[in-house]
């Protein structure tokens, strides 16, 4: 073959060579149904192999409001926990169960599938986008259960509670772009996975799940600006301030939410993509 003839001449591309992004999104686009596929079989394939199945999507979240519900609820102050204690902590346990499923698996997404990276050629932002997808499967029978606990706790039932779908997807969209983040991170260095767990743990907390933080930090407005544009803390305030009337998100919250969503997802893409030719080949 001639030497001079290009293999773009041919439709053909070098092996490890980086498409270009509209390309990338474009093949991830067609090949969407991978995804949805992937995460499907992720989801049932977990869950057939234990005994409870399905039901854990749900228990595991109720344990949780129930274990850290009840320690919260015996050390906080009589301000600083809500009238409404537990419909506030199951909203923001159930809610941030969204965010700690798509983070941490999202960050394995990559190294996680080494075989069918380097065996089969498609674009690899289809893995973490599986792991979101299949979190957004898990996190739809949870809030269905948190609608009914909260109807059972005499929480009125509304029509804002509809604002709940919005809210996930801008949720989603964060979600995808700080997984993003960590699965490139991951393939380079695998420590990262090991910080996974320190992180959710520390939102956890600084989320304000348990307590208002309205409340605690009203005399210091600086840590309460801070508190308010923490991510997570926004999108559990909004859901909040639409299924709990009492609390209402604040106005901060509700600009900082979006802004979230579209600037991690964009940042996500692009920092994903920059390494697209190398993944599989250090695995």
């Amino acid at each position: 073959m001639d030497a001079h003839l290009s293999s773009s001449s041919y439709g053909l591309s070098e092996v490890g060579q980086r498409p270009p992004l509209g390309s990338y999104l474009a093949e991830a686009w067609r090949r969407r149904t991978f995804a949805f596929t992937f995460a499907s079989y992720s989801l049932f394939g977990g869950l057939v192999r234990n005994r409870l199945g399905i039901l854990w999507i749900v228990l595991k979240p109720l344990l949780i409001a129930l274990i850290y519900g009840t320690i919260f609820g015996v050390l906080l102050s009589n301000a600083a926990r809500p009238a409404d204690f537990i419909p506030y902590v199951i909203t923001g346990v159930f809610v941030f169960e969204y965010f700690t499923g798509s983070f941490g698996n999202a960050a394995r997404s990559i190294t996680g599938n080494a075989k069918l990276v380097q065996s089969l050629g498609f674009p690899r932002i289809l893995l973490p986008i599986s792991v979101v997808i299949e979190q957004t499967m898990r996190i739809v029978p949870i809030l269905v259960l948190l609608g009914i606990l909260l109807l059972v706790f005499g929480v009125p039932l509304a029509w804002s509670w509809l604002l709940v779908i919005p809210i996930m997807i801008m949720m989603g969209m964060f979600n995808l772009g700080a997984g993003l983040i960590v699965a490139r991170m991951s393939v380079t260095t695998r420590d990262v996975q090991q910080l996974i767990p320190v992180i959710n743990r520390f939102l956890l907390y600084a989320s304000a799940i348990f307590f208002q933080v309205d409340v605690i930090f009203a005399d210091n407005p600086v840590i309460l600006t801070v508190a308010h544009l923490i991510p997570t803390y926004d999108y559990i305030a909004l859901v909040r301030g639409v299924m709990l009337t009492d609390h209402p998100a604040p106005l901060l919250a509700l600009v900082a939410a979006p802004v979230w969503a579209v600037v991690v997802v964009t940042v996500g893409v692009l920092y994903f993509w920059g390494a697209e030719a190398r993944y599989g080949l250090s695995d």
